[in-house]
């Protein structure tokens, strides 16, 4: 049975997951400079270490509220794909734990994405088995 590596994290009381080799780091919450008319959904940027990094409010793209103050959340920077442009990030809540989890344990969502997200969504609902 083939497993894959998931980061956990939290939103807005919510935890979600994704494959690990998407995330390349985790970072403390650093000053975010504001980009003009951009949409609700995009922080700003970041100087991380040189780099130019946009950072994204997941939150507002899923239509969930914060659950932390700003300067206790967590920047989650994804792996640029060689994308030549800049890196992303995404602004979480908490980041909780690196999991295997059973591809089997994955469903998918097929067609029940209809609010826009359906091209940010790759897999599905991973089923836990137990409690913690």
């Amino acid at each position: 049975m083939a497993t894959i590596d998931v980061v956990e994290f939290e939103i807005g009381g919510e935890n979600y997951a994704f494959d690990i080799h998407l995330a390349r780091e985790i970072v403390e919450m650093i000053p975010i400079t504001p980009i003009p008319g951009a949409p609700p959904y995009i922080a700003g940027i970041i100087n991380l270490r040189g780099e130019i990094t946009n950072v994204i409010r997941i939150n507002e793209l899923l239509s969930l509220t914060e659950g932390k103050k700003v300067e206790d959340q967590k920047i989650i920077v994804l792996v640029s794909n060689g994308n030549e442009g800049s890196g992303i990030g995404i602004i979480v809540d908490e980041v909780h734990s690196v999991n295997a989890v059973s591809e089997d344990d994955v469903e998918q969502l097929g067609d029940t994405i209809s609010s826009g997200i359906d091209g940010f969504i790759k897999g599905g609902i991973i089923k836990v088995r137990g409690c913690r």
